[in-house]
């Protein structure tokens, strides 16, 4: 088969030899099956993908609720003993008319424990989430062992009280007195967390 010889005017294709139909035709078919897959399929399938990822994003997101959803009655045992224990923690704070014989007590502490006091300065209290700080920077004079019970003595009052930025050195270079100087920031809590919480519990029961 001679190519030269063939008219290739597409109106004359009925007098091309068979081959070159078949081969037109295939040629044809595959252009016309590769446009539909470029404007058409693709786009589909890119849609497809996206939708299986949300299926799989769905499924996680439900698995996840499902979860919590049966952990529920536990979550819920677990936030009223968190109310129980923040509640007990409430009573121990002390209202601002105990603030005063609170800090007799620290003091009273302090010297039943054999300790000297050099500084007891109480500091403005300070606003914190749900409740004030009170700080009250002090320096005692005192052996190890009473100041150790000093500060055990603080852990055994009835309102909550904690001891911070403790500096403890020796007060004399004579080992036999074996005295030592202590700063530090003793801290308690006044009952601001309480209004706090009762506010929010209202405003709560509103919604």
């Amino acid at each position: 088969m001679n190519l030269s010889e063939i008219n290739w005017d597409p109106n004359e294709a009925g007098t091309w030899p068979l081959p070159i139909k078949v081969a037109t035709i295939v040629a044809i078919c595959g252009l016309v099956f590769g446009a539909g897959v470029y404007y058409d399929t693709l786009d589909q399938l890119a849609a497809l993908d996206a939708s299986e990822k949300k299926e799989l994003e769905l499924k996680q997101s439900f698995e996840t609720k499902q979860k919590k959803s049966i952990n529920l009655p536990d979550y819920q045992q677990q936030l009223a003993q968190i109310e129980t224990q923040l509640e007990d923690m409430i009573r121990q704070m002390p209202t601002k008319e105990e603030v005063a014989s609170l800090l007799i007590d620290i003091s009273q502490t302090g010297l039943a424990s054999g300790l000297e006091f050099r500084l007891f300065k109480p500091g403005a209290p300070i606003r914190k989430d749900f409740y004030f700080e009170l700080p009250i920077n002090i320096e005692v004079i005192g052996k190890y062992e009473e100041l150790g019970l000093f500060v055990s003595g603080l852990a055994s009052l009835p309102r909550i009280v904690t001891v911070h930025d403790v500096n403890i050195i020796p007060e004399s270079k004579d080992a036999k007195e074996r005295k030592m100087r202590m700063n530090a920031t003793v801290k308690t809590y006044n009952e601001g967390v309480k209004e706090e919480t009762t506010a929010v519990k209202t405003k709560r029961g509103k919604k």
